[in-house]
């Protein structure tokens, strides 16, 4: 029994290196036939390492006491930088600016996510029973177009319809009514963000959801009309549970980013008057970093922004894969 299997312990281990190389010539093979889908990679690979990994190194500014002026470039500056462990995150946690800026992220991106993120399912689901093709089209468009407006055109656009001498507020005096600023008060503000938010994306939102529609079997829909069923019971049996897997995927994303207010369209569109109820946590990384050269700070904040998101994207695709069975990964 001994020499047996020493036997096919030594035949295991002789074959092993020619199952390698076979392994290695047979992706040889298939990596000289696809070259040229190889060769687009590099470009995707050359941003990833200009953009992504390369300025992980300024992630040490959050434990450094950072002075931008202490070497011949930003790189030496952080080289030379004196270490001052968590003392950034202590001052930063100590503030009481920081629990506020927390509390309108967090407050902005409820009322969004409860408000917007069921309307492109319901935008979809009505588009697709649309019968009329150019109407169909038509409110396609008209819902898409939007999303390439950047937010200097949306914030234009509402300022001239919203503002003290927009046509709102003109039709608001004619009627013997006070003006509404709309931009400055603050029960309106947060209200006037997720608005203009959900009229910009809604169309790109809508478009995911019309492909996850179109992924659906037909003949489903087929079976259904025969049995008889209405529109809203195909809707409610069909083409919901056909959504389900997108619609969990877009809500783990949306809560994995649930720190990421929008910050163009803050930065654009709030002012010193609405600081207290709008200031959220990549404006004041803006205000804090830029603003007043607080590099460490910002950075740490920037820094805990970014592990609060993994570990909430992290949970929630958990929480997702043992409550429903469906996750990311």
């Amino acid at each position: 029994m001994f020499k047996i299997t020493g036997c096919q312990h030594k035949r295991g281990t002789a074959s092993l290196p020619g199952t390698q190389q076979l392994i290695f010539r047979k992706s040889f093979l298939y990596m000289k036939e696809n070259g040229s889908l190889y060769l687009m990679l590099i470009p995707g690979f050359f941003f990833l390492f200009i953009y992504k990994f390369i300025p992980l190194y300024g992630i040490s500014i959050a434990f450094k006491d950072f002075n931008i002026f202490l070497g011949n470039n930003p790189f030496q500056a952080i080289a030379q930088s004196d270490w001052v462990g968590f003392d950034h995150f202590q001052r930063l946690f100590a503030g009481s600016q920081f629990l506020k800026v927390l509390s309108n992220t967090l407050i902005i991106n409820f009322y969004k996510i409860i408000f917007l993120f069921p309307l492109p399912v319901i935008t979809a689901i009505m588009l697709t029973e649309i019968m009329n093709k150019a109407y169909k089209k038509a409110m396609q468009t008209l819902i898409y177009i939007p999303y390439f407006f950047s937010w200097s055109i949306v914030f234009g656009i509402f300022y001239s319809l919203l503002g003290s001498y927009g046509p709102v507020n003109i039709g608001l005096k004619e009627v013997g009514l006070d003006s509404v600023m709309f931009f400055s008060d603050h029960k309106l503000f947060r209200g006037l963000l997720v608005f203009t938010e959900g009229w910009k994306e809604i169309g790109w939102n809508t478009v995911i959801y019309l492909a996850a529609i179109t992924s659906i079997d037909p003949t489903l829909f087929e079976a259904a009309w025969v049995d008889g069923a209405t529109k809203f019971q195909k809707i409610i049996h069909i083409t919901i549970p056909g959504l389900f897997p997108t619609i969990i995927l877009m809500l783990i994303m949306k809560i994995g980013h649930i720190l990421d207010t929008g910050f163009e369209q803050i930065l654009i569109m709030y002012n010193p008057a609405v600081y207290d109820v709008a200031d959220v946590i990549q404006t004041y990384v803006y205000r804090m970093g830029l603003g007043q050269m607080d590099f460490s700070l910002g950075t740490a904040l920037g820094l805990f922004n970014s592990l609060i998101a993994f570990i909430l994207i992290i949970s929630a695709n958990a929480a997702s894969r043992k409550l429903l069975g469906r996750s990311i990964w």
